[in-house]
């Protein structure tokens, strides 16, 4: 394969251009047809700054006499969990926080959830990380395998369909005769070559499923022993899992003092409950923050990773706002294991991990984000040995080998689209809208890197604005997609209508399986087989209804 390309790395005080024949590094290529690698190794100590690849040949073929990219698809995967992952029309635009009044941005923090405080938007660019493909006029796959040194960013102009590789190299420091490898990567001619590609490099693995209850999304933080004893005893044996969410802990952050109003008893007779019942015991954790009102903050201040203006890396608005834990701080990172097998101890088999977008929002010294991240998952998973752990606001490819499941969307929202306003923030917003459609087109992950998690589904009547129809798609589209499936619903309450909706989606879950999907407008056609049989739907996306 074909390109071009250019390094520029940091000798001394001067920005240098790699040139063939340069002194200071040796830039090595490797391509075999289906995988292209690049390493540097240096000569004289250094420090990269940016590797970018333009004229892909395999991106510019074209069977057409009249090619025309707005028509073609863009597989745009974002830079977290949460962040909006879908086939884009090419005339699409990414929404930019940034352009939102600053004093929004600043009071909410909302520049924080993604990746705006260090990738410059353009509003004439589509990007996203780490996997890409076109359907269309100039089809192509491309997978990175380079995940534990530095991000793969694809970037598109948007009506033109000229695709760009960026290596987010920044910042690493190389001393003399060490080597990195700057990108490495699969590609093929169309998405259908590069899943069997994929195939050959990430076979499918057999993957446990889970079907789970968690408190969140109907109680929220207002969790209280008696509704959690209520909602457990309702479950039958067709219950896997029953996860305590968010608001057990007095703050976040202060994950050993457990609320005593709430938790008179403490979590451990719930365990005992649960495993009573034959569920696995699940728990929520942040392990990575704190808010500001958590006893974490007020004593411990040099635990927090300060930023440039040397006041604490701020992550969110959430709670009464949190903030980084310095994770090269040996005291935080005995903290954060100390907290993690107090719950495993206590019986928890089951860890909801979330926030993890933390471990790299800030700069670590002479590290890559995506190394800062492979290096606090690593951490985690030591942490937890042979406990489930399902990763959530994390970094998506970080999470391959380290988690077994993986959160693939944003929370879903008890509006479709949650609150318009909403509808102009981050691009991690809350949204059944949104987490509906990555989780279609996040499928391709499942059982290849993590089972993926799509979040609850919901069925009641009450404390829920989703009509009769968006539910019955939300069901359906979750047991369909993915390797987890929970609610938030008490199930004691549920109609016979409701019961049988629950009974087929668990046909689908345990049974059914993808065959293939496919975008045309708002429409997305889902082809899969159950129990020997073909079977077909369509999913309206703006609408949130099957057709």
């Amino acid at each position: 394969m074909n390109c071009k390309f250019e390094l520029t790395y940091r000798k001394g005080n001067d920005v240098h251009t790699y040139r063939e024949g340069t002194d200071d590094l040796t830039l090595t290529v490797s391509d075999s047809g289906e995988r292209r690698t690049v390493t540097v190794r240096a000569n004289v100590p250094i420090e990269l700054c940016d590797y970018r690849e333009t004229a892909h040949d395999f991106f510019t073929r074209s069977d057409r006499a009249d090619p025309d990219p707005k028509g073609d698809l863009y597989f745009i995967n974002g830079y977290q969990s949460w962040t909006e992952t879908r086939e884009f029309y090419g005339d699409a635009r990414e929404r930019d926080v940034r352009r939102l009044p600053k004093p929004l941005v600043r009071s909410f923090a909302l520049d924080r959830y993604g990746d705006a405080v260090f990738y410059e938007y353009n509003k004439r660019i589509l990007h996203g990380y780490d996997v890409f493909y076109v359907k269309g006029t100039n089809e192509a796959f491309v997978l990175s395998l380079n995940s534990r040194n530095a991000y793969l960013i694809a970037e598109v102009v948007r009506r033109e369909g000229a695709v760009s590789l960026v290596s987010d190299i920044r910042g690493v420091r190389l001393q003399e005769g060490e080597s990195y490898t700057v990108c490495d990567y699969l590609y093929a001619g169309n998405y259908a070559e590069g899943i069997r590609l994929m195939d050959r490099h990430f076979p499918k693995k057999p993957m446990r499923k889970l079907f789970g209850y968690t408190s969140w999304y109907n109680y929220y933080q207002n969790i209280y022993e008696e509704i959690l004893l209520r909602d457990l005893e309702a479950l039958d044996d067709r219950f896997d899992l029953f996860q305590i969410d968010d608001g057990y802990e007095t703050f976040v952050g202060d994950w050993l003092d457990v609320d005593a109003r709430k938790f008179p008893n403490g979590l451990a007779p719930i365990v005992e409950k649960t495993h009573a019942k034959g569920y696995l015991a699940g728990i929520w954790l942040a392990p990575f923050v704190a808010e500001e009102k958590s006893r974490l903050y007020a004593e411990h201040p040099d635990w927090f990773k300060l930023g440039p203006d040397g006041k604490p890396v701020k992550c969110g608005s959430n709670w009464s706002g949190f903030y980084a834990l310095d994770l090269e701080n040996p005291d935080v990172l005995d903290y954060i294991r100390t907290c993690l097998r107090h719950y495993a101890d206590m019986g928890f088999d089951f860890f909801k991990l979330d926030f993890l977008y933390a471990a790299n929002l800030p700069d670590y010294d002479g590290k890559t984000r995506s190394r800062a991240a492979e290096d606090a998952y690593a951490f985690l998973r030591d942490a937890l040995g042979d406990r489930l752990i399902l990763g959530c606001g994390a970094t998506v490819f970080n999470a391959t080998e380290k988690f077994d499941y993986l959160r693939i969307g944003p929370d879903v929202s008890l509006k479709f689209d949650d609150e318009w306003y909403m509808r102009r923030m981050h691009r991690e917003r809350v949204s059944t809208k949104v987490t509906l459609q990555n989780t279609v087109y996040r499928s391709f992950m499942d059982g290849r890197f993590f089972g993926n998690d799509p979040d609850v589904f919901l069925l009641r009547d009450d404390n829920l604005s989703l009509t009769k129809a968006q539910r019955q798609a939300m069901i359906t589209i979750d047991a369909l997609f993915g390797s987890v499936m929970m609610t938030s619903d008490n199930i004691a309450e549920y109609d016979d209508e409701k019961r049988a909706q629950l009974a087929s989606a668990l046909d689908l879950f345990q049974h059914a399986a993808i065959t293939d999907f496919s975008r045309k407008g708002d429409i997305i056609t889902v082809s899969y087989r159950i129990n020997g049989e073909d079977a077909k739907l369509q999913y309206d996306t703006e609408r949130g209804i099957l057709l």
